[in-house]
């Protein structure tokens, strides 16, 4: 019996519990979500927790704040990056597209490859050095 009403209670403060577990099932296989359903069930045999417990003692902030936060970074992933990117530089990084989409000609889309090049390689360039994000 998969009853997942029993997944998530609201405990005495008022805050949102949710009860971590494994997951097993089968699915067709022409399930369009099998992938994910893949992912789930395959992750959900690690212990979440472990992490958790380090990272909790290592930063002394609860698991239950971790946990939340790992949740809410992850569940808002796509508006996150956003987020990271910054509001500006979407729009900056779009406009050599629109605008070689406008003029409809390979040059200009080639030329629009190599300035988003540029502008990709000067926000990466960060991650490149070993001083600021360690391998």
């Amino acid at each position: 019996m998969d009853d997942r009403s029993q997944d998530v209670w609201t405990d005495e403060t008022g805050e949102q519990v949710v009860r971590l577990r494994r997951w097993r099932a089968e699915w067709p296989a022409d399930d369009p979500h099998a992938n994910f359903k893949s992912d789930v069930e395959l992750y959900g045999r690690l212990d979440p927790l472990v992490t958790l417990r380090g990272m909790s003692a290592n930063l002394d902030i609860p698991i239950g704040a971790i946990a939340r936060y790992v949740l809410a970074r992850w569940a808002t992933g796509g508006s996150g990056g956003l987020l990271e990117l910054g509001p500006v530089m979407v729009p900056r990084l779009w406009e050599p597209i629109e605008a070689a989409e406008k003029a409809d000609s390979d040059e200009q889309r080639l030329a629009a490859y190599h300035q988003l090049r540029q502008m990709i390689s000067w926000l990466k360039l960060p991650l490149d050095d070993p001083s600021i994000y360690p391998a």
